[in-house]
């Protein structure tokens, strides 16, 4: 019973062979190594940072669009030769964009971490995990400004994280 097609019970295919095998193998750590708290915290982390530096990219674009821009980078630019004005757009454009791109890397690994954190401890998946984490991610976050801007952070953070938890876990139209 050589058929390709064929899976005898148990689900064992006779003709797997040493790359399927490994191939499964790989697919295997992958799923480790995305369930593990790091693993979501790093991934979380670098994909915040992608996210942020797009964004970043954007925004600092934006800079420039107006000549009446309030901005005395913007005015000083103006009054130089275009090479010049080119390369100091571009440079405040990547400094504009790591900035960005770090702190949104930091809020995803912070939020994300402390997420899974809270999942693990609880062994539940609910509201609740989302809303703890932001609120310990915005205190984290504000921490550096004083008690009442984490206390602030804290309660912004939670509200947000359960707007957009409620929005992903409401039930679909086709359910």
């Amino acid at each position: 019973m050589n058929n390709p097609g064929f899976n005898p019970p148990g689900g064992g295919n006779p003709n797997m062979g040493v790359a399927d095998e490994q191939t499964m193998a790989a697919v295997k750590a992958m799923s480790m190594v995305m369930e593990s708290c790091p693993g979501k915290t790093a991934l979380s982390g670098v994909m915040g940072f992608a996210l942020g530096g797009a964004f970043g990219l954007f925004m600092a674009s934006m800079q420039y669009d107006t000549p009446l821009s309030t901005n005395p980078t913007a005015a000083n630019i103006q009054s130089l030769p275009l090479r010049q004005q080119l390369k100091q757009g571009f440079r405040d454009l990547g400094t504009r964009s790591f900035s960005s791109a770090k702190n949104f890397g930091k809020v995803g690994a912070i939020f994300s971490g402390t997420e899974c954190c809270i999942e693990g401890f609880r062994a539940k998946n609910d509201l609740a995990n989302g809303v703890m984490a932001g609120c310990i991610t915005g205190g984290v976050l504000a921490a550096p400004a004083g008690p009442q801007a984490a206390a602030l952070g804290c309660a912004g953070f939670a509200a947000f994280s359960l707007a957009i938890d409620s929005y992903m876990r409401r039930p679909s139209d086709s359910d």
